[in-house]
């Protein structure tokens, strides 16, 4: 009788255990796969290395097979590399840069972007294809488009931020990430130091051929920025700048246009408010009212400082731009700052689609763009 009771309570204790169930349940939540696809459910769909870093089996299809297609283990094989599971991880990153491209099912191809890398035509024509591979990349693209035009931040921790808070890289992954989108910048020559600072080179223009220069479609990405944003019709953006040209006339020009494509109304003091009464109760009056605001700092124009103060202390997100750093007051530096370049031929157009992205993302995570976020 006892034989028979611990015999049943051994049964039953046996059944309980969910071995099985439990390997499925955690496979199903999406745990870390062999080639790191996904973590926590979360897709992580940028590339794993730095883009010169996994140019080197690109490279040996193409110079030991003649650029034909190939099977991922025959690509191994020509780059005398022992096929593994990091092999296939090294070919994900190639295909996100656009260095291999598959013609069919479990085939890859080297790409003209591959050619360009490792046969150059041009004196140009290395660094323009490595830049374009980088525009391609999931995730490492949408960084760059997101801090160019801007200095990188001081702290390595305001990246990481805005890289799991904005971009949802999961917190374990951040530092792989940020490494391999640092040396991606460095190999595509996309920082220019400036006072000690890395600035991230904005490559973007309007007209769709010009030789030699890399595009990416400013609409689109502003479109993906936008997503989740919700703005009204008559929600405004109050532009501070001076009146006086030639700077004044950035207005019609630039601010306004960007403002419009932003989907605000764009509110200038002097043009478009005309209540009578005290001028600084007018602009009192358009900084309460407004969703987000533009400064623009250069020439230092103390009533656009003035003014600017007063945004900050109504907690008010304002998206600052500046021809150069020294304009730009050192107790707000670590704000985003956009920063334009006269001598570039597309500045107006790059500024425009810069400002537009930068109000949304005002609007987005207005924490990036407050001096003094409300407790």
């Amino acid at each position: 009788m006892a034989e028979d009771t611990a015999q049943t309570v051994a049964a039953e204790v046996k059944s309980a255990k969910p071995k099985r169930k439990t390997k499925r349940f955690k496979r199903k939540q999406g745990s870390k796969t062999g080639n790191g696809a996904t973590k926590r459910g979360i897709p992580l769909g940028y590339p794993k290395h730095p883009i010169l870093k996994c140019l080197r089996i690109p490279q040996a299809v193409l110079e030991n097979n003649a650029g034909k297609e190939c099977t991922d283990r025959e690509a191994a094989k020509f780059a005398s590399i022992g096929w593994g599971g990091a092999v296939g991880v090294e070919i994900s990153s190639a295909i996100k840069y656009g260095l291999f491209e598959r013609p069919s099912a479990g085939k890859v191809k080297p790409t003209d972007i591959t050619r360009r890398i490792v046969k150059p035509q041009t004196s140009t024509d290395k660094i323009d294809a490595i830049r374009e591979a980088l525009l391609k990349a999931p995730l490492i693209s949408d960084i760059y488009k997101h801090y160019r035009g801007e200095n990188l931040p001081d702290e390595s921790s305001f990246l990481a931020n805005t890289a799991t808070e904005t971009f949802k890289i999961p917190a374990d992954r951040v530092n792989e990430f940020i490494s391999v989108f640092l040396e991606d910048l460095e190999a595509a020559e996309l920082l220019e130091e400036v006072n000690g600072k890395k600035r991230v080179l904005d490559i973007t223009h309007t007209p769709s051929e010009v030789p030699g220069v890399s595009s990416i479609a400013t609409d689109d990405h502003l479109k993906k920025v936008s997503k989740g944003v919700a703005v009204d019709a008559t929600d405004t953006c109050f532009v501070m700048m001076p009146f006086a040209n030639p700077i004044g006339g950035y207005y019609a020009t630039i601010y306004e246009p960007a403002i419009k494509k932003a989907g605000l109304t764009p509110v200038r003091a002097d043009t478009d408010i005309f209540a009578t009464g005290k001028i600084i109760d007018q602009i009192w009056t358009g900084l309460k009212r407004a969703k987000v605001l533009v400064a623009e700092l250069t020439g230092r124009n103390p009533n656009v400082l003035y003014e600017l103060g007063l945004a900050h202390a109504l907690h008010k997100p304002v998206v600052l731009i500046s021809s150069n750093e020294a304009d730009v007051p050192f107790d707000v530096r670590h704000v985003r700052v956009i920063y334009y370049e006269l001598t570039d031929p597309f500045w107006g157009e790059k500024l425009i689609a810069k400002v537009a992205e930068n109000i949304v993302s005002a609007i987005k995570n207005p924490n990036e763009a407050i001096q003094f976020p409300k407790e």
